[in-house]
């Protein structure tokens, strides 16, 4: 079983994701979701469900390196992206995994710079440990694959790299975590508004 305090955060997510897909970014049973359980394992999304309705029963636990611990089921295809993240950053204690046209749109657009750099707006002051709009981010976009340990090979350098809350896959979506479940969704909706009116200013239309 769960602990309490992964028990609350559990249901602090299914709250998310149900806003989540409300907004459109969760289209046709995509994305995938997850908190931290303990120190060695996480609750991560079925494989196919509705994310719109999640429920408690729609979470399996896998182990730190994304093995199940409930043989009877089927955990997401990105469970290893997951718990690379819970590895990497120890202090994170929820994944969220997004699909919009602004993350998919521009991580194509920037797929070859391999990264997106965001200045000057007020709205990176959402994303923690960033206290002024006078700065710059930089959001790593590596290309897609099916193959999930390639997908965990070709991000692992930017976690040796830098100080970052976010990732884009080219032509998928985004990851983004947060220290709980409260942090992640700040992130993802600071994410979601810069990259939108990145799209913008391209002319883009969401």
């Amino acid at each position: 079983m769960a602990s309490l305090n992964s028990t609350v955060e559990l249901e602090r997510l299914i709250a998310c994701t149900a806003k989540l897909a409300a907004t459109g970014l969760t289209p046709a049973t995509s994305s995938n979701f997850s908190v931290r359980a303990d120190a060695n394992s996480c609750l991560i999304t079925v494989s196919g469900r509705d994310k719109g309705r999640l429920a408690a029963d729609d979470f399996m636990r896998v182990d730190s390196h994304g093995n199940t611990l409930d043989p009877s089921r089927t955990a997401s295809a990105e469970t290893l992206l997951h718990t690379q993240i819970y590895r990497e950053r120890p202090d994170a204690g929820a994944v969220l995994h997004t699909h919009s046209l602004a993350q998919t749109l521009l991580s194509m657009r920037h797929a070859q710079d391999g990264f997106i750099e965001i200045r000057g707006y007020e709205l990176l002051k959402a994303f923690n440990g960033i206290k002024t709009h006078d700065t710059a981010i930089r959001i790593p976009v590596v290309a897609n694959s099916q193959d999930m340990a390639a997908l965990c090979a070709a991000i692992a350098p930017a976690f040796t790299e830098q100080s970052f809350w976010g990732y884009l896959i080219a032509g998928h979506g985004l990851y983004t975590w947060g220290r709980d479940v409260e942090e992640a969704q700040r992130h993802l909706d600071a994410f979601e508004f810069l990259l939108t009116a990145e799209m913008t200013k391209l002319g883009f239309r969401a």
